[in-house]
C-alpha cells in the first residue's frame, strides 16, 4: 500500500518531469538542511545556487518556477534569508515586475506591424551574415535607450510569429471560424522536418544575436540597465557624463561583440551560420503576398495605429517620461482602445506570456536574498579591495563577471557599488579610483555575464519563454552558443578595463 502510494506521489510530483529529476530535487531537499545545520550556512548557500542553477538548466525538462520555487521555499524555511528580505529584493526590483506584467502584454498588440514589419526585413535582406550582424545592432541601438526587456519582448513577438507562420503551413494548420488553429495533420510533414530543425536552429542564431546586442548597447549609457542607473546616482554622472565614462571599455567591446557576429556565422562556430532553407523562405514570401494582398483599409489602419503606438513608447522610453511599466500599460491602453480590442478574455491572453516568468524572477529574489543575508560574496569583496592601481580595477572586472555569470547582475553591481562607496567614505580609496572602480563594477556586471541566462533578466526570459522550447533553445544550448561572444567580449572588456581606463 505504501509503495502504492509512493509510486502516486512520485507520479504526481512535478508532473511529466522524468523520474531522475524528481530524485535529484528530493535530494537537493533532504541536503541543504543537512549543510545548513551540521557542516556550515555559507556552504550550504552556495550549494543552493548551483541547485538552483541546475533548475533552469533543466527548463526544457521542467519549468524553473516548481524546483526553483521549492528550494527557495526550503531556503526560508530553513532560516537561509526571510521573507521580510525577500520582499524587500522584490520591492526593490519592482519596476522590473511592473515591466514584465504590462509591457510584454503591451507589445503583444503591436505584433501585426512588428510581424508585417520585419517579415519585409527578413525576406528583403538575403544575407544571413548582413541579417545577423543587423540584428545585433538593432538589439544595441534600442538596448542602449530602452530596457533590454522591453527590446527581447520585441525580438520574441517577431521570432514567434514566423515560427507560427510556418509550422501552420507545414503541419497543415487552417483557422477555423473563430480565428483559432485546427490541425489537419497533427504530424509535421516529413519533407518538411529537416527545413524545420534548420528553421529553428536560423532563429536561435538570430535571438541570440539579439540578445548578445542587448548586451553590447545596454552597457554603454545610464538607461540601459538597472544597474547603471544605480552606478550614475551615486556616482552623480548625468547620461552624457556617463557614457562618456564608460565609452573606454563600451566602444571596443560593441566593435569586438559585432566582429565575433561576423566571425561565428563566417566559420560557422558553435552552431551559428545556419542559413534560411529555401522551402521556409518560399513560405514566408507566400505568407507575405496573400496577407499585403488581403490587407483591408481596417487592417492598414490597425497597423498604422499600432505604428504611431511603437513610436509613443520609443518616445517615452528614450525621454524616460515614467516608469517602464507605467508606460507598457500606457500602451495597452492605446494599442486596444484604438484598434477595438474591448473583450477580456482578448486582454487576458496577452498576460500569459509574463506571469510564468514574473513568479519565476520573485523565486530569483528569494535566492539573492540568500547570498545577501548569507554574505556569499563579502570574501571575494574583501579581497579584492585589498589590491591597488590596475590590478584592483581588473581584479574587480573579473569579481563581478564570474559572480553576474551565477547571480543576477544587478544584485552583483548593487553589492559592490555600496562595498567601493563605503571604503571611498572611509578613506581606502581616492575619488578618481572610486570613479574607475565604478566603470568596472559596470562592465563587469554587464559584458562577462551573457555566459549564462543567470546574469542577464533578458537571457532569462528567453530561455523561459514560450519561444524557446519550440526554437529547442535550451540552457545548455544558449550557454554554447553564447560561448564565442564570452569570451571575446570579456577578454577585450578586461583589456580594456586594464589599458584604456584613465
Amino acid at each position: 500500500m505504501a509503495s502504492t502510494y509512493g509510486q502516486a506521489f512520485l507520479k504526481n510530483f512535478l508532473g511529466a518531469s522524468p523520474d531522475w529529476y524528481k530524485l535529484t530535487i528530493v535530494g537537493f531537499l533532504v541536503l541543504n538542511p543537512i549543510l545548513f545545520f551540521l557542516v556550515d550556512p555559507f556552504v550550504a548557500g552556495w550549494v543552493l545556487i548551483l541547485e538552483f542553477i541546475f533548475t533552469l538548466a533543466m527548463a526544457l525538462k521542467c519549468y524553473p518556477l516548481q524546483p526553483g520555487g521549492l528550494l527557495a521555499f526550503e531556503a526560508i524555511v530553513i532560516g537561509m534569508a526571510s521573507p521580510e528580505t525577500v520582499y524587500h529584493e522584490a520591492v526593490v526590483n519592482f519596476p522590473v515586475i511592473l515591466l514584465l506584467i504590462f509591457m510584454v502584454a503591451g507589445i503583444s498588440f503591436l505584433k501585426e506591424m512588428l510581424l508585417f514589419t520585419f517579415t519585409k526585413i527578413l525576406l528583403r535582406v538575403r544575407s544571413k551574415l548582413m541579417l545577423s550582424v543587423l540584428f545585433a545592432l538593432v538589439a544595441a541601438v534600442l538596448s542602449a535607450f530602452l530596457d533590454a526587456l522591453t527590446v527581447t519582448a520585441v525580438v520574441i513577438a517577431v521570432a514567434s510569429g514566423f515560427y507560427g507562420v510556418y509550422h501552420r503551413v507545414a503541419s497543415g494548420l487552417h483557422h477555423d471560424a473563430d480565428g483559432h488553429d485546427v490541425t489537419e495533420d497533427h504530424q509535421v510533414k516529413e519533407g518538411s522536418r529537416m527545413d524545420l530543425e534548420q528553421f529553428r536552429s536560423f532563429l536561435r542564431n538570430l535571438m541570440m544575436h539579439a540578445a548578445v546586442g542587448t548586451a553590447l548597447g545596454g552597457v554603454s549609457t545610464i538607461v540601459g540597465e538597472p544597474q547603471n542607473l544605480l552606478i550614475g546616482n551615486i556616482m552623480g554622472w548625468d547620461f552624457v557624463e556617463f557614457y562618456v565614462r564608460v565609452m573606454p571599455v563600451s566602444l571596443p567591446v560593441l566593435a569586438v561583440g559585432l566582429l565575433t557576429t561576423v566571425l561565428v556565422e563566417k566559420l560557422k562556430i558553435a552552431g551559428y551560420g545556419t542559413e534560411l532553407p529555401a522551402n521556409v523562405r518560399s513560405i514566408l514570401e507566400k505568407y507575405d503576398e496573400e496577407q499585403t494582398t488581403k490587407l483591408t483599409k481596417n487592417d492598414i489602419m490597425k497597423m498604422w495605429v499600432q505604428a504611431a503606438v511603437a513610436v509613443f513608447l520609443v518616445l517615452c522610453l528614450a525621454l524616460h517620461l515614467a516608469e517602464v511599466g507605467i508606460i507598457g500599460l500606457a500602451v495597452i491602453v492605446l494599442a486596444t482602445a484604438f484598434n477595438g480590442i474591448t473583450d477580456e478574455h482578448r486582454l487576458g491572453h496577452a498576460f500569459q506570456e509574463a506571469l510564468p516568468f514574473t513568479s519565476l524572477l520573485v523565486v530569483f529574489f528569494a535566492v539573492v536574498g540568500v547570498i545577501h543575508e548569507l554574505h556569499l560574496f563579502t570574501p571575494v569583496v574583501n579581497f579584492v579591495l585589498d589590491m591597488e592601481g590596475n590590478a584592483q580595477l581588473a581584479a574587480f572586472y573579473i569579481a563581478n563577471g564570474v559572480l553576474s555569470m551565477v547571480s543576477d547582475n544587478v544584485f552583483v553591481a548593487t553589492v559592490y557599488i555600496s562595498e567601493v562607496q563605503q571604503a571611498f567614505e572611509a578613506g581606502r580609496i581616492g575619488r578618481e579610483q572610486f570613479e574607475l572602480l565604478a566603470v568596472a563594477i559596470n562592465t563587469g556586471t554587464n559584458i562577462p555575464s551573457v555566459a549564462t541566462p543567470n546574469g542577464q533578466a533578458a537571457f532569462l526570459f528567453l530561455l523561459t519563454s514560450a519561444l524557446a522550447p519550440l526554437i529547442r533553445l535550451s540552457y545548455g544550448r544558449m550557454v554554447i552558443l553564447a560561448l564565442p561572444y564570452t569570451i571575446t567580449m570579456s577578454i577585450a572588456g578586461l583589456l580594456a578595463t586594464i589599458y584604456f581606463l584613465v
